[in-house]
């Protein structure tokens, strides 16, 4: 399936209504992925992102194990909306998940001392271009996404569940599926009052 950049860019929505059915092959996931990381740009050129697709089992682990922690911190007694928030991102078929590896960002820190205090925010920065690349090429495939941040709270035990390096700093979770349900209209503030245009 192709689509024109701005259609792609018009029609990329966030899903909560996943399921596990899969509507591309795990060999084309990875092709996505893998060309986004590749192409997607990075301050100096860093290349500071890391990314993990977990799948089917390592899938369901990842949305257990955010829920077991959660679970930990939130009053019992309101538990229950988030329990059923987590087995929603759980019955998805998939959960990418975006890192920037510090190793990088403090060696440019040295190396480029004038600029030490930038680099941490144009890592971020370009770990959200890096976001929204896949997201995109998800939807053109057919998958719904949504992107979590149920980071730092889980950083360490996915850390040690799925052995990474510990210089990876966990940014982003985006788990994916077939929609079963359709987002709601968008709303749009007045584009003239978030873009000046001088000619």
């Amino acid at each position: 399936m192709s689509k024109d950049f701005f259609t792609a860019v018009k029609d990329r929505r966030t899903y909560y209504g996943i399921s596990k059915e899969a509507v591309a092959s795990d060999e084309r996931i990875r092709e996505l992925v893998e060309e986004a990381v590749k192409h997607t740009p990075s301050s100096f050129n860093s290349q500071s992102a890391r990314v993990v697709v977990l799948l089917g089992e390592q899938h369901d682990k990842l949305w257990n194990l955010t829920k077991e922690t959660l679970r930990k911190i939130v009053p019992a007694e309101n538990f229950a909306p988030t329990e059923e928030k987590m087995n929603a991102f759980g019955n998805g078929y998939g959960t990418v998940l975006f890192f920037e590896d510090q190793s990088v960002v403090k060696g440019l820190q040295e190396k480029f001392a004038a600029y030490k205090d930038n680099f941490p925010v144009w890592s971020e920065q370009s770990s959200g271009m890096l976001q929204f690349v896949v997201w995109t090429a998800l939807e053109t495939e057919g998958f719904g996404a949504s992107l979590q941040h149920y980071n730092p709270l889980i950083n360490e035990e996915v850390q040690q569940t799925w052995n990474l390096p510990s210089e990876w700093k966990l940014i982003a979770q985006m788990p994916f599926g077939k929609p079963t349900a359709q987002p709601g209209e968008k709303q749009f503030q007045p584009i003239e009052e978030r873009v000046k245009f001088f000619a």
